[in-house]
């Protein structure tokens, strides 16, 4: 039987990232615990993952405000209401033809039962990995971005997110952007909370090492 995989144990994770070498601690003084709350509507995250996709946070926020004030509620549309929005009306809110077509099929999958929402919790992150990437346009990185900010899981690093990589290579004071398996090797003391220390990563980008 499939059981719920585990979510994140703020305190027990802040514990010991507090003792991994490096200016891990600082970072936590400085920017507190992560503000992280787990979804309760896995097609609005993805979909935001999408629409999030090799762009910067700033402009990434303005076209989602930009599309939710396409539907009356101001919130993320249900499946089947993504399927009734024009292909045109999604482009004039600043997405690509690529990104609206992701959209439309990621709404499709939810609609037929190609994805089941109520059997992520009990999926593990590879089983998860290989079922949302039957959706055009879901790839790893959105997966990752689900993983951390949608069920919350624990020990996950996004080794294809560009801020991540920049602040593990500011972090660690590397000369050049770390590569994946540079980036698993210096990760492991964060095991089993590499989340956690991601999300640092990118408040090492915005901000510098205290």
């Amino acid at each position: 039987m499939s059981r719920a995989q585990p979510s994140v144990d703020m305190p027990a994770a802040l514990r010991h990232l507090r003792r991994v070498a490096g200016p891990m601690a600082a970072l936590i003084q400085r920017h507190g615990p992560p503000d992280l709350r787990r979804t309760r509507n896995s097609f609005a995250s993805l979909g935001r993952a999408i629409i999030s996709q090799q762009l910067s946070g700033k402009a990434a926020n303005t076209i989602y405000r930009r599309f939710l004030e396409l539907y009356p509620t101001g919130r993320f549309p249900r499946p089947q209401q993504l399927l009734e929005t024009p292909l045109g009306r999604l482009r004039e809110v600043g997405l690509s033809r690529n990104k609206s077509t992701y959209l439309l099929d990621l709404a499709e999958k939810f609609t037929d039962g190609t994805l089941q929402p109520r059997r992520f919790a009990a999926m593990d992150n590879e089983a998860l990995s290989t079922t949302l990437c039957q959706v055009k346009g879901i790839g790893q990185w959105s997966v990752d971005m689900f993983l951390i900010f949608g069920l919350l899981r624990p020990d996950v690093l996004p080794v294809g997110d560009l801020g991540v990589r920049k602040g593990m290579q500011a972090y660690f004071g590397m000369s050049e952007l770390p590569k994946p398996d540079e980036m698993e090797q210096r990760a492991e003391p964060w095991q089993p909370y590499r989340s956690i220390a991601s999300w640092y990563m990118w408040r090492v980008l915005e901000g510098g090492i205290p």
